[in-house]
């Protein structure tokens, strides 16, 4: 009889629970439909009255300034606080959905979307060593044991590898792009330019013997530029936090932003980190240059050479092109926020 009474008051209590969780479910749901349609009204408020001073002709200059900076504080209060995941989410890339379907990958509580940012952190510094570690170790195992002749499979397990990094980096982005970061899109089709490299590199026979060094020119080549691009990929972590927390300070980014490239540094660093970057860029689009000229003129004649080359040429021009932009947007920014210190300065000493 105590058995049955205690299953009897057991089965009560979950059927209770039960009851209460469905019930603070839906009024969950009611206040979270109420928090998004109030910070969707504010987001478009936000918009409207920056898009009416950068307009308006009529304004005060200093009164334009201070509203643009309170617009720009309440703007960041929104954006990186709570209320970001009540905001209209972005789309889902179709890179997400391909390969997880429709499923809503933006998380609805700030803690869990900061441990999404430092997972894809952690991720990118682990990647870094290895990028530099594997070619090199292919590079002194050529040298030393294999006669100066790279055989097929430790290649083709670098390309997988290399495959497998690139589509962890574009997923992980997609993500934090659906969570409010600001990854600037031409790094997600960078990535998705180095997957189609590395798969079509996987089909690429590794010739040997006889006259290895000229068939495997293009190989040597691209594990250099590997190094190199290690080499490159740990600087950029290591002050990439640095640079971020700096312009969280300035108000000028979200802790959920990816800074990448030029932008890793602080300032005295980028005199260090721009000639790398464009130096890479240079050697890349060089080694995609030798394989379509080796290609074109019959020296080796798989269309996966030809194929490699056109990847590798565009994905250094696009790299240029986005280290240009982005250093002409870092000196329109600086130049603003000098005007802005000297009109203070006038105004305080007058």
């Amino acid at each position: 009889m105590e058995v049955e009474e205690e299953v009897k008051r057991i089965v009560e209590e979950v059927k209770e629970l039960h009851d209460s969780a469905a019930s603070f479910i839906s009024s969950s749901s009611q206040q979270e439909l109420t928090f998004r349609q109030k910070a969707s009204s504010v987001d478009a408020s936000l918009r409207r009255l920056r898009s009416t001073l950068a307009s308006d002709k009529r304004l005060d200059p200093k009164l334009v300034d201070k509203l643009e900076e309170d617009l720009h504080r309440a703007r960041c209060m929104l954006a990186d606080g709570d209320l970001s995941s009540f905001l209209p989410s972005k789309p889902q890339g179709r890179f997400v959905r391909m390969f997880l379907g429709p499923v809503n990958v933006r998380a609805s509580r700030k803690d869990i979307q900061l441990k999404v940012k430092e997972e894809y952190n952690s991720y990118r510094d682990k990647t870094a060593l290895l990028f530099l570690f594997f070619p090199a170790a292919l590079m002194i195992l050529r040298s030393y044991y294999w006669d100066g002749c790279l055989p097929a499979f430790p290649v083709q397990l670098y390309e997988a590898w290399l495959l497998f990094l690139y589509a962890g980096l574009a997923m992980r982005e997609n993500v934090l792009r659906a969570n409010g970061s600001d990854i600037r899109p031409w790094w997600l089709y960078h990535h998705y330019c180095a997957m189609g490299m590395a798969l079509v590199s996987l089909t690429w026979e590794i010739k040997g013997q006889p006259n290895c060094v000229q068939k495997q020119r293009g190989v040597h080549l691209f594990l250099q530029w590997a190094m190199m691009q290690g080499v490159a990929m740990l600087l950029q972590n290591r002050y990439q936090r640095q640079r971020l927390y700096t312009r969280i300070a300035l108000g000028k980014a979200k802790r959920m932003d990816v800074v990448w490239g030029e932008t890793a540094g602080v300032d005295g660093q980028l005199w260090l980190l721009c000639p790398i970057l464009f130096i890479l860029q240079g050697f890349q689009a060089y080694v995609g240059l030798l394989l379509l000229r080796a290609a074109l003129t019959g020296v080796v004649a798989e269309w996966q050479v030809m194929v490699c080359g056109i990847l590798l040429v565009v994905m250094a021009v696009g790299n240029f092109i986005n280290t240009v932009e982005t250093l002409m947007a870092k000196s329109r920014v600086k130049a603003k926020m000098k005007k802005s210190k000297s009109r203070a300065e006038l105004n305080h000493t007058s």
